[in-house]
């Protein structure tokens, strides 16, 4: 490449040790801060690779004036067809996946570098939203604070944790690996969703080691409504990853799906439960209060936290978004339950793609692999 010059003793350019694959639709501002942001990295040596996935903005140009090489995809593929197409065109061993509205930090780039230089065996790893959102409103900033408190939480060794799932908001992983896993799964997520905590599954079932790193961090540019929180945690990756789960047979108890988040679903749907019956029965009312306080003492370090970073008053006022968050869980626990229980087909009931297959180069699937539901459907006793 170019922009990486041969040294002395070398016949042909160095290839640059890290590739930044960024997917893209109508970018944006987000886009540009995103893209100023990798500008200020304390680590430079990397190649961008922008797919704009039927932008109708000028989305391409900005990239392109950033010194990004660009792939155009005439019509939208979705972010996981996307991502695969610019793993393909990537030239180095190593992909750090990022979102188009998320801004690194100077060293965010140069952290997780650090680990993937450190250790050899380490094949992915995955940082976190962080505790300052750019986006105003109430609904925003809760929804980005808990993002960060849940990735913070847990137990940390040297800032990281192990993890068998995978983000492509700020994630970065071995180009081989991901290649040789068939990389993302653009036939069941033609939309987003959670093509790359599918990835990390089978990653996690073909022995690779994948980590959550603490010290790795970027700021979410999104402005969220309540109506696209609600769309997206039921649709875009409640109901799929349930489904994702009984496919897999895995009993998730990792971030968003503790006991104690569990517990908390329980306790919302009983309180609402309750509250729906106070037209005939008055007393059940009192039920919702009682189910406001199992969240808040659930959950009182969270609420700590939100009060440290926001304010009393700002957490106070995030417990009926938290509720609301909860019913979605709640939500998708149910839906999952009827399409597993009437539908049994592996397209919806979100099959894992099987290991081996690699990705086609002309296309970014992978040809190997049939599309779900023109593979023979199994019998009940397998």
């Amino acid at each position: 490449m170019d922009d990486f010059p041969a040294g002395p003793a070398s016949p042909r350019p160095r290839r640059p040790p890290l590739s930044v694959v960024i997917p893209v639709n109508n970018g944006g501002r987000d886009f540009g801060r995103c893209l100023r942001g990798l500008r200020d990295s304390s680590r430079s040596d990397y190649e961008l690779v922008v797919v704009d996935d039927g932008s109708t903005d000028d989305t391409a140009g900005l990239a392109e004036s950033s010194g990004a090489r660009v792939i155009r995809n005439p019509a939208r593929l979705g972010p996981a067809a996307a991502r695969n197409l610019g793993a393909i065109a990537a030239e180095s061993s190593l992909i750090f996946f990022l979102d188009a509205d998320v801004a690194v930090h100077p060293d965010t780039i140069a952290r997780a570098m650090a680990r993937f230089e450190a250790d050899p065996g380490l094949v992915g790893l995955f940082g976190s939203y962080d505790d300052s959102p750019a986006a105003p409103g109430l609904v925003s900033r809760f929804r980005n604070l808990l993002h960060h408190y849940v990735h913070q939480s847990g137990r940390f060794e040297d800032d990281i944790r192990p993890a068998h799932t995978f983000w492509t908001g700020c994630g970065m992983i071995r180009r081989d690996a991901f290649i040789e896993a068939g990389g993302f799964d653009p036939q069941l997520y033609r939309r987003p969703a959670i093509e790359d905590i599918e990835l990390g599954y089978r990653l996690s079932r073909a022995g690779h080691r994948i980590v959550l790193a603490r010290d790795v961090q970027a700021t979410h540019l999104k402005r969220w409504t309540l109506a696209e929180m609600v769309r997206t945690d039921v649709l875009r990756r409640g109901v799929p990853w349930m489904l994702l789960m009984k496919r897999s047979r895995v009993v998730e108890t990792d971030l968003n799906v503790s006991k104690a988040q569990r517990a908390c679903v329980i306790a919302t749907g009983l309180g609402l439960l309750a509250a729906s019956g106070a037209f005939w029965l008055p007393w059940l009312l009192a039920a919702l209060p009682l189910s406001v306080a199992a969240i808040v003492g659930i959950n009182r370090d969270f609420y700590r936290f939100l009060a440290r970073r926001r304010g009393v008053a700002f957490a106070v006022a995030s417990t009926w978004v938290h509720m609301v968050y909860y019913c979605c869980c709640g939500a998708s626990v149910v839906i999952a339950g009827a399409i597993w229980l009437v539908a049994k087909e592996p397209d919806l009931a979100g099959a894992p793609a099987p290991s081996g297959r690699r990705l086609d180069r002309a296309e970014g699937v992978a040809p190997t692999a049939p599309h779900p539901s023109k593979r023979r459907r199994r019998s009940p006793s397998r």
